[in-house]
Formats: C-alpha cells, structure tokens, sequence
C-alpha cells in the first residue's frame, strides 16, 4: 500500500445535470450490478454500476441509466430502500429525497409505467440527511436546520419528533441495532435514541465544533466517525464520550465522513469545495497518512460501493470514483 498516493480518479461518468449528491444502494437488490442514484438541480437519476474489480469480463467499469425521475428542484440528499429489488417481477426502485423546500419526497417505480411519489411537509427548515429504517424500509428519519429529527412512516406521517439543541447533520440507522437511531449536531453534540421509549440513551463529544457529518461504522457498532472544523474524529463508545482519535486532515473544514462498507478501519472525508477543486481523502486507521488523495472538480456527495473498497463523489456534470486497497 502507497502512503500518500496522490491518484486520478479510476473512473468517470458523466451525467446531464450538476450533481449535488451521489448515493450507491447500500442494500442487496438482488442483482450483481450496484444501483447508484445522483441528484442534480431538476432530477434525480437512478442507474447500475459494474466494475473490473468484481467482474473480469468488464473492462473498467460499466454504467447504464435506467429511469430519469423529474424533481423540479435541487435534490439535497438521497435514501434508499431495502425494499429496492432488481430482481422481483416486476422490479421495484424506492428511494427518498430531501429537496430545497424543506419537503422530503418518496419515490415508487417499476421501470416501466408505475412511477408515484409522495411529499412529506413538516420540517421548516433545510434538511441535512435522511435514512430508512434498514430492515423492513417501513420508516424514514430525517434531520433538519429546524432543531429536530423527526421519524415519518411511509405515508408521511409523524411517527417520532426528536427536538435538538442545534440544527441536525448527520442521522444513521444501523441493520444491527434496528431500534436506535444515531443524531449528530452540529453543536458538536452526538445522541442515540431507543426508538421504542424515544430517551436519548448515549451522547459523544467532539468538543470543537462545527460537526458536519458523522457516520456509524456499518462492520463494527461499536465505531462512530465524524468530521469537525477541519478534523476527522473515531470514537469507541463502550471506552469514552470523548474521541479516541482525531486528526486535522483538510486546510479549510472538512464536510463529510463516510466509512467504508466492507472494512471497519477505512473511511474516506471530504473539504469544502474550494475555488476549483474538493479533495477526497481515504484514511486507514492503521496508517498515519491518508492512503489516497483525489480531487474533483467543484465536488460534493460521498459514497461507498457496498462490495468493494471504492467511493464515489459527485461534481459538474460527472460522478468521479476512486479504488483503494482493503
């Protein structure tokens, strides 16, 4: 493994709008290519992926568009389904989206002419992140500029109102602990809360601020990540509420961590846009500099594959991905 290897994107696919955030299903659809879907400005477009480190007879990586959904606004963030499945007959793609009037929006479709949405109102501010419940998909939490998480069932209706005590970044479901939720703050301020009593049951502290993101580590439950002022920070939350690591990584601030889906000690940040260029950062727990540096132009989004140890980061008109060693 190169310390510190600068390296060019391993691919690129280039799509018809700007794209605001890129998101790979990170649920089984039952098929051997990866759902990826990315938001721009009007739509929100839902394709398969398939690259040469899964299958040797693809040379680099394959992409395909399968629907096109028009949004009519800026697509802030994307969720998927567990109940998306590519192999059902017919097939079904559901996934949601939080958009620049606050609202969040469910999309149905069978590729063909079942195409439904429906609008959530209640958040009365800009809405940061959102997630399904990751087992059965009955649910979606979502968290807001407003001070509050709010869990809404399918229907759109309020299930659960968490208020907080600064404008909610980061919300997580984990498969393993199916009746918790994680909310982090942009105060600095990490909770989880039982789903079942709606307590907050744990917090963690950055003690720096502002908390742009966080993430709980899909292969180890125990391992919490974020990103604050210019910081990454991992917390084991059976030792302390404080860190156990933290390093400054981008000159600017840092805006989102993502852990890797397939090993518990990589994770990839990113900086703010700058005048021209985002840098990606992949980290490995074991090595003191980052494995991989990449940049995009203008970029935004973070997203790994659920298979493999490769990530994806949204930008003008493309979606750029890198491949890393395990």
């Amino acid at each position: 493994m190169k310390q510190d290897s600068t390296r060019n994107t391993a691919y690129i696919v280039d799509c018809e709008d700007y794209v605001h955030v890129v998101k790979f299903n990170p649920f089984d659809s039952g098929d051997t290519c990866s759902l990826i879907a990315y938001g721009g400005n009007n739509y929100v477009v839902v394709g398969t992926c398939r690259f040469q480190e899964e299958d040797a007879e693809v040379e680099g990586m394959q992409y395909k568009t399968l629907r096109t959904f028009h949004h009519g606004i800026r697509v802030d963030a994307i969720a998927w389904s567990p109940e998306t499945r590519l192999d059902a007959l017919p097939p079904q793609i559901r996934f949601c989206t939080a958009a620049s009037d606050r609202k969040l929006r469910l999309f149905t479709s069978d590729l063909q002419d079942k195409n439904e949405f429906k609008t959530f109102d209640g958040h009365s501010d800009y809405i940061n992140d959102l997630v399904f419940a990751p087992k059965e998909g009955q649910e979606v939490a979502s968290v807001s500029d407003d001070h509050t998480c709010r869990v809404w069932d399918l229907e759109g209706n309020e299930k659960a109102h968490f208020v907080l005590r600064s404008p909610g970044m980061s919300v997580c479901w984990h498969p393993e602990e199916a009746f918790k939720l994680m909310v982090a703050e942009k105060n600095g301020t990490i909770r989880f809360y039982d789903l079942v009593t709606q307590q907050a049951i744990l917090s963690l502290e950055c003690e720096q601020t502002p908390l742009m993101s966080a993430d709980w580590c899909l292969k180890n439950t125990l391992k919490i990540g974020a990103v604050a002022g210019s910081d990454w920070l991992i917390w084991d939350i059976t030792r302390s509420s404080y860190p156990q690591e933290k390093r400054p990584v981008h000159i600017d601030r840092a805006r989102l961590f993502r852990w890797s889906r397939v090993n518990e000690n990589l994770f990839a940040t990113t900086g703010y846009p700058g005048k021209t260029t985002t840098q990606l950062l992949v980290h490995h727990l074991g090595h003191p500099q980052p494995i991989l540096t990449g940049t995009a132009a203008v970029g935004s989004g973070l997203t790994w594959h659920r298979t493999l140890p490769l990530c994806a980061v949204g930008g003008d008109h493309k979606i750029f991905f890198w491949v890393t060693e395990m």
